[in-house]
């Protein structure tokens, strides 16, 4: 029977609850334990929990629409255990033996608690599911004598599962882009730059896709496998037997190869989609980073708070328009160019008359490079690795005992970081809980800078 057709009518109730948030948490409490206790827990054990539960988080429990006056009097424990009871959460065992009452979890419960813990728990990683899993099910299905459908039909539910934790990935990465969008200071920038993508994305997911999981070490060793199992019609017909004396007649091994390899095409596409939206974001932060450094000083910088303040009061844009002009000389180079913004489409006949070889060039002189790129090529690294060595103490770089009084030191400090997050850096920077550093004008985090080990 299916678990659906077993959900009591009352089952629901808990997602329109008031308290619901309280019964999860209770539910999560309860299965913590039930699992360490041979999955048997008395009703007395219960009301610990959930009490144990309430004195550190001090829950302000309301009433249901159903509650009795009775269920008031009710410790808060008791009437937690009482509604899971009667809402068919839980489940209430007598054991007239020992005369005890016992609460369990039935199937269906333990279904969405699983979910809950899902939900709920910021460490919980669908990229558990490794390509060298797919990779020994399939090596195992070639070589064992036993091999059947079975693990053919695994090595499909990893292909995947691992499929859609990419497609997941790939979906959440605009959440990241929203939130660096939010923040307006260069501290609060990089802070969520470590603390979320770095921590969340490039340690616990993208790394593993390019290290000790790499999808391409294992991609033509699979490839060969199922090639070579296409083309055994000898050994495809053993494995078609076997299961069919064992009852098991619902897919054939040809179809399920198919759909393995139409899965390992799919991985590979959205790996290379994930390296497009990394290097996107890498990008976008570095930008990000610069418009914060110079948005008070560049011009860019300036014309861009000017049309943030446009849109925001749209009836006073033509005020806003006229009291500029008065006040700043909008047809600066800068900010005007020939090149206007709209060019009407030529004939393909005068397109193909201005085909012609590419010309040669001429190298930009220092001055059109750093005007180009004011920031990045205003200190070289060399100048960016005699800042870190300098104030060097016990080979770290503390940013929170030095002393940041002028713009050049803030500028080199950025750029510092910047370079540290490069392969071939010398220097890289510990992640750990550093706090932030007020002085004076300036607010950064407290980074800790050390060698790289090479």
């Amino acid at each position: 029977m299916r678990l659906q057709n077993e959900i009591p009518d009352s089952f629901w109730s808990l997602f329109r609850s008031v308290n619901r948030e309280i019964y999860i948490e209770a539910l999560l409490c309860i299965n913590e334990e039930y699992q360490y206790s041979n999955y048997f827990l008395t009703k007395e054990v219960c009301i610990q929990i959930l009490n144990d539960m309430n004195a550190r988080k001090r829950f302000e429990l309301q009433r249901e629409e159903n509650d009795t006056e009775f269920d008031m009097l009710e410790t808060p424990a008791s009437r937690i255990l009482n509604w899971l009871l009667k809402a068919g959460w839980l489940k209430r065992i007598e054991d007239y033996r020992t005369l005890v009452t016992n609460i369990v979890i039935p199937d269906y419960s333990a279904v969405f608690i699983d979910t809950f813990e899902r939900l709920n728990s910021e460490d919980f990683e669908e990229t558990n599911i490794y390509i060298q899993n797919v990779y020994a099910t399939l090596f195992s299905f070639r070589n064992d004598p036993r091999a059947n459908l079975s693990m053919l039909r695994t090595a499909l539910v990893n292909t995947r599962r691992l499929n859609k934790a990419l497609q997941d990935m790939l979906h959440n990465m605009d959440k990241f882009f929203s939130r660096l969008l939010e923040q307006n200071f260069y501290g609060d920038l990089l802070r969520e730059h470590l603390d979320g993508y770095v921590e969340e994305i490039v340690n616990k997911k993208y790394h593993i896709l390019k290290t000790s999981d790499n999808f391409y070490i294992y991609k033509n060793d699979i490839k060969q496998c199922l090639k070579e199992i296409r083309d055994d019609e000898e050994w495809i017909e053993n494995v078609r037997a076997r299961s069919k004396a064992m009852g098991d007649t619902g897919d054939d091994v040809l179809d399920l190869l198919e759909l393995i390899e139409r899965g390992f095409d799919d991985i590979e596409h959205r790996i290379a989609n994930m390296d497009s939206e990394h290097t996107k974001y890498v990008r976008a932060t570095v930008t990000r980073l610069n418009y914060l450094l110079s948005g008070e000083s560049d011009t860019k910088g300036l014309v861009v708070q000017l049309l943030n303040r446009m849109s925001a009061s749209p009836e006073r844009t033509e005020e806003m328009i006229q009291m500029t002009g008065t006040k700043m000389n909008l047809s600066l180079l800068e900010i005007l160019s020939e090149k206007s913004l709209y060019k009407r489409k030529k004939p393909r006949k005068d397109f193909i008359s201005q085909m012609a070889p590419d010309e040669t060039l001429e190298d930009l002189d220092r001055e059109d490079v750093l005007k180009f790129n004011r920031i990045q090529v205003r200190y070289s690294k060399k100048q960016i690795e005699e800042f870190i060595e300098e104030h060097m103490e016990n080979e770290i770089m503390d940013v929170s005992q030095m002393e940041i009084t002028n713009e050049e030191d803030f500028e080199k400090l950025i750029l510092a970081y910047d370079y540290s997050t490069r392969k071939n850096s010398r220097y890289m920077v510990l992640e750990e809980e550093s706090g932030m550093v007020e002085n004076g004008t300036y607010r950064y985090p407290a980074l800790k800078f050390v060698r790289r080990s090479l």
